[in-house]
């Protein structure tokens, strides 16, 4: 009797040659997305920070609006608000350093610096966060004043946020500089923000009209950015679209916004 036992054949395994993949280099504007990415999910996660910001500019229109004259055009909400709008603008920018202050304190600030991000793009994606506030701000003051006999003009207050754009981003950029000039110490960035941002709403007409005031309050009201664009929201706002305003206006939000990125990425570069 034969067995036979049928042993296992071995084969050389074969080689497989795979191309190595190239990485490629992320573009400038998916490094700005991804930073602008993960700087709104605070807000989308708590989107009532934003109506939270919201407490100082409608206190204003609680507590002036019945004390606006009745005007010869209608309600003096129609010249009030474009000024709340400009004012919650501003307020809302100035204060974007403040979470990089504390960025800054905790040290993940430090952590984003060594990030393969560019740091032009860091800024750039900062400071493109203040969009969204600006935005739904806007929307919410538009929509708690309708009611009360205030006409409103879909177009001329979807223009008027297109003005204040290049207003916000550019004022936020100048906030984070400041807040990385200051470093850890937030008491500097606090002194400086709440030191500029008052004469820059009392000297922009916001609360109270110039049109009376001494020659030399008038003339730092001239250069004072903030008064074009609020000259601009309140024509927009009675649906008044004079090309010389819109002129002003957006040529004073471009300024802001270019030379605050300017300054923005200057410092964001030196950061250490």
């Amino acid at each position: 009797m034969t067995i036979e036992i049928d042993l296992p054949v071995t084969t050389t395994p074969t080689l497989v040659r795979r191309t190595a993949v190239q990485g490629r280099a992320v573009g400038v504007l998916a490094d700005i997305g991804n930073v602008l990415l993960r700087e709104l999910q605070p807000v989308l996660r708590q989107p009532a920070s934003v109506l939270f910001a919201m407490v100082q500019p409608l206190v204003f229109l609680g507590l002036f609006a019945p004390l606006l004259p009745t005007t010869e055009d209608g309600s003096a909400l129609q010249w009030f608000v474009p000024g709340i709008v400009a004012m919650t603008a501003l307020m809302s920018a100035s204060f974007t350093g403040a979470n990089l202050s504390e960025e800054i304190v905790s040290g993940s600030f430090e952590r984003l610096l060594v990030s393969p991000v560019r740091r032009s793009s860091l800024m750039i994606g900062k400071a493109l966060r203040e969009m969204v506030p600006l935005v739904l701000q806007t929307l919410v003051i538009v929509a708690v004043v309708t009611p009360f006999a205030f006409d409103l003009h879909v177009a001329g207050v979807l223009l008027g946020i297109l003005v204040l754009v290049p207003f916000s981003v550019g004022l936020g950029a100048l906030s984070l500089a400041l807040a990385i000039a200051a470093k850890e110490q937030a008491w500097i960035f606090w002194t400086v923000q709440q030191t500029v941002i008052f004469p820059l709403l009392l000297l922009a007409g916001v609360l109270l009209p110039l049109d009376g005031a001494p020659a030399w309050l008038r003339f730092l009201s001239d250069l004072n950015p903030l008064s074009y664009l609020v000259e601009t929201e309140r024509a927009l706002f009675a649906g008044s679209y004079d090309l010389g305003t819109l002129a002003s206006g957006f040529a004073a939000s471009l300024v802001v916004g270019v030379l605050g990125l300017w300054a923005g990425v200057r410092r964001m570069n030196r950061a250490s």
